[in-house]
C-alpha cells in the first residue's frame, strides 16, 4: 500500500537520506523545507536528479498558515519532524529565531496533526543535549578519551535537565511531542539522538563534527578543539538511524508516547583523538589544530543507552565507527565541490 511519507526539513542531512529510503520504497513523498541550511540546496538538487518523483514545498515550520494546508491537502500517513536550528552556538546568537524554529516550528506540527485529526505516526528528531551536561555522573579521564565509572551509557530514565535556548527549545519540542500521545492521542515517537553522520552531510563547526573534521582535513583547514580532545560521544551512521525509524514505527503500539534514547551505543563511541586517529590513516596526513575553551554546556563524555530500543523494537547498530567514518569520508572525498557551494567554512 502506497504511502504518503511528510519531512519537515526534508533537504537537510537526515531528511535527505530519509526521502531517498522512501522513494526507493515507492512511498509518495512531500519535502518541506525552507532551504536556509547549508548543503540543503545541494541536497534537494541530488534528490530531484535521482528520483523527481517527490512532492517539494518551500515552507518554513513557523508558517503555521502554511503547514496545516500542507496537512489538510495532503493527509500524510507518516510524518519526519526533522526541521530544526541545530547549534548550540547559533542559538546563543539568536534565542528567539532558535525558540520560534524548534519550540513554535515543533508545536505547529503537532497542531496541524490534532487540527486534521491524523492518524500518522510522527517521529520527532530531538537531542541528547535535553539531558544537560550530565556533570553528575562520575566519569574517568584516560589517556585519550573520557569514561564512565559505574554505568555502560545514559538511558531514558535520566532526568532531563535543559541547559541553554537549544536544550530548552528542543527539550520543549520533546516534551509536547510525548503530550500530544497522552493528552490527544496522537501516534507520536521521539528519538533523542546522539552523533548522527553519513552522506549529504554538510558539517559546520557548531554542527555535524564527524562531517566537519572530515570537510577540515581535506581541504586543508585549521581546526579548533574545544577542551581537551578528549569527549567522548556515541556515533551511529544514517543507514542504522532509518532502520530504527522503520522499527520504531512498524511497533507503534509499542513505542507510541514514547522517547528513545538513539546512537550508536557503548561500542561505537568515539573522542576527538580517537576520531582524529582513524581520519588521519585514511587521509595520510595530519590535522592542523589549535586548542580553545570549553563550550558551555558542552557534555565531557555522553553515550546512549539504547537497550530500551533494542527491548521496544528489536533494534541494534550493524554498522562499526570504522566502517561508517571511511563511508562519509569518500562522499566528501567525491562531492567537494559540492562542500564548496554549500559555503561550510564561511559560516
Amino acid at each position: 500500500m502506497l504511502k504518503k511519507i511528510l519531512i519537515t526539513g526534508g533537504a537537510g542531512f537526515i531528511g535527505t537520506n530519509t526521502a531517498a529510503y522512501h522513494l526507493k520504497k515507492g512511498d509518495k513523498v512531500i519535502v518541506y523545507d525552507n532551504l536556509s541550511r547549508a548543503g540543503a540546496k545541494q541536497n534537494l538538487n541530488w534528490l530531484k536528479s535521482r528520483n523527481d518523483d517527490f512532492i517539494f514545498i518551500k515552507g518554513d515550520i513557523k508558517n503555521y498558515k502554511k503547514l496545516l494546508e500542507t496537512f489538510k491537502k495532503y493527509k500524510p500517513d507518516l510524518i519526519y519532524h526533522l526541521a530544526a536550528q541545530t547549534t548550540m552556538v547559533t542559538s546563543v546568537e539568536n534565542p528567539r529565531e532558535d525558540f520560534e524554529i524548534n519550540a513554535l516550528g515543533t508545536f505547529n506540527t503537532l497542531e496541524a496533526m490534532r487540527k486534521t485529526k491524523s492518524k500518522a505516526v510522527a517521529v520527532y528528531s530531538s537531542t541528547n543535549k535535553v539531558m544537560g551536561d550530565l556533570a553528575y555522573i562520575p566519569i574517568i579521564e584516560k589517556e585519550k578519551r573520557y569514561d564512565y565509572k559505574d554505568i555502560k551509557g545514559v538511558d531514558e530514565n535520566f532526568p532531563l535537565n535543559f541547559h541553554g535556548p537549544y536544550g530548552c527549545s528542543k527539550g520543549c519540542g520533546d516534551q509536547y511531542f510525548l503530550d500530544y500521545a497522552r493528552i490527544f492521542g496522537l501516534n507520536t515517537i521521539v528519538f533523542r539522538q546522539s552523533g548522527i553522520y553519513g552522506p549529504h552531510q554538510f558539517g559546520i563547526e557548531e554542527q555535524g563534527w564527524l562531517a566537519w573534521f572530515c570537510n577540515a582535513l581535506l581541504f586543508d583547514k585549521p581546526v579548533t578543539i574545544f577542551g581537551n580532545g578528549k569527549q567522548v560521544r556515541d556515533v551511529l551512521y544514517i543507514d542504522d538511524l532509518l532502520r530504527a525509524f522503520d522499527l520504531a514505527v512498524m511497533n507503534i503500539k509499542k513505542t507510541r508516547g514514547k522517547p528513545y534514547n538513539i546512537g550508536g551505543g557503548p561500542k561505537s563511541s568515539l573522542s576527538i583523538w580517537e576520531l582524529f586517529a582513524i581520519l588521519e590513516k585514511l587521509a595520510s596526513k595530519k590535522f592542523n589544530f589549535s586548542f580553545g575553551s570549553w563550550r558551555p554546556g558542552d557534555q565531557k563524555i555522553y553515550i546512549s543507552d539504547i537497550s530500551k530500543a533494542k527491548k521496544d523494537f528489536n533494534w541494534l547498530p550493524k554498522v562499526s565507527p570504522k566502517e561508517g567514518i571511511k563511508k562519509l569520508y569518500d562522499w566528501i572525498s567525491q562531492n567537494k565541490n559540492l562542500i564548496q557551494q554549500a559555503k561550510v567554512f564561511k559560516r
